[in-house]
């Protein structure tokens, strides 16, 4: 691993509104191609597994390193009385929207990536050409009509919906789920991309590691004292974006609200306090818990962006445990993974799942790391 000279700590923020950690340690360089781990393309999972809690699950101890392969639902043969499962209750919209040009009818493709006001959206859209200031575009036979407003340097469009009634409801009847590209079968069930406690609206992709919990798993777990407390971190179609630059430390990560509220931030406080472990439930979690921690010092009530970047050197200041799926290769995601578990312990899982077969991604199984 191409890791070299740790020069020192810190991180840098535009402002305490707009968290915007660079991860904690820099380091001269620290190579893309480390993390690629060869994956056959018919482990990639296609289509949820029924039930939910029917996941494979690999455990990893996170001081010996001992890996054993376990399902989902035993889950709370791991945890102790007092532990903490922080989850994140963003919920996907259907961001993904099929229509035609007004007046010629002309075929128009958007993706939903950020809201930015009333019915204002920041979208990627294809045929681009078509999408000029001005320009109106129907969706599910005039239910939804948007006009673009502005065309950004990034080539990104800023648009204005319209419609009778309700935003949401009316994208609920003619969006589809933005499934990430390497799912090529159709999703029969939309809320099978949504977590059981999903709720707060605003994800253009699912925090996955969430798709393994029931409803009934998490009364059960309740009942033995294992806690639950909830963050938003609204997903964005970032998190697919590819690491280009092969010196990773080139790599300008993406940035995303999340919500940290005062009950959850009490219930991490307390149990620390009484020797507890907190859990994050997928890298979003992760994400937001570190980034609060990093830049305030402590765990307490914020909202803001973060576009925290985690990779191996980083010193964890919240969590005890990870739950996560299984991520591709060279992605910021297996390197958050590595930050936590160490690079010679992820990339030796990797191989495991591998030889294993365990199905990977957004569908897949998952590793629960404590």
């Amino acid at each position: 691993m191409s890791i070299h000279f740790v020069i020192f700590s810190f991180f840098i923020s535009r402002s305490p509104e707009q968290v915007s950690e660079r991860g904690c340690f820099f380091l001269v360089e620290l190579l893309r191609s480390d993390f690629y781990y060869d994956l056959p393309e018919e482990l990639i999972a296609q289509t949820p597994i029924e039930p939910r809690s029917a996941s494979r699950m690999m455990c990893i101890d996170r001081g010996s390193g001992e890996i054993q392969h376990r399902h989902f639902y035993e889950l709370g043969e791991l945890l102790r009385e007092g532990d903490l499962l922080v989850m994140n209750d963003s919920r996907v919209i259907p961001a993904r929207l099929y229509g035609e040009k007004i007046p010629t009818g002309s075929f128009i493709e958007f993706l939903l990536l950020e809201q930015k006001g009333e019915k204002l959206w920041e979208i990627i859209c294809r045929p681009g050409k078509k999408a000029k200031p001005g320009v109106e575009f129907s969706f599910g036979g005039g239910r939804l009509r948007a006009v673009v407003e502005e065309v950004k340097d990034d080539g990104n469009r800023i648009v204005r919906f319209s419609c009778d009634g309700n935003f949401y409801t009316a994208l609920e009847e003619v969006g589809q789920m933005p499934l990430p590209p390497y799912i090529k079968e159709k999703l029969e069930n939309k809320e099978r991309y949504q977590t059981v406690y999903s709720r707060e609206l605003g994800s253009a992709a699912a925090p996955t590691a969430g798709l393994h919990f029931t409803d009934e798993m998490l009364c059960e777990l309740r009942s033995k004292g294992i806690k639950t407390a909830f963050v938003t971190l609204h997903v964005g179609l970032g998190t697919f974006r590819p690491v280009k630059e092969e010196n990773v430390l080139e790599h300008k990560m993406h940035s995303e609200h999340y919500f940290l509220p005062q009950e959850t931030a009490d219930l991490i406080n307390e149990t620390k306090r009484n020797g507890g472990r907190v859990i994050a439930v997928g890298t979003t979690t992760c994400r937001t818990l570190e980034s609060v921690a990093s830049f305030y010092g402590s765990i307490s009530a914020r909202e803001g962006y973060t576009d925290i970047f985690i990779y191996p050197g980083y010193d964890f200041k919240c969590i005890d445990g990870l739950i996560t799926n299984f991520h591709l290769p060279e992605s910021t995601l297996i390197m958050l993974v590595s930050a936590f578990m160490g690079y010679d312990r992820t990339m030796a899982a990797y191989r495991e799942a591998v030889a294993q077969r365990y199905r990977f991604f957004s569908f897949g199984d998952c590793m629960t790391i404590i």
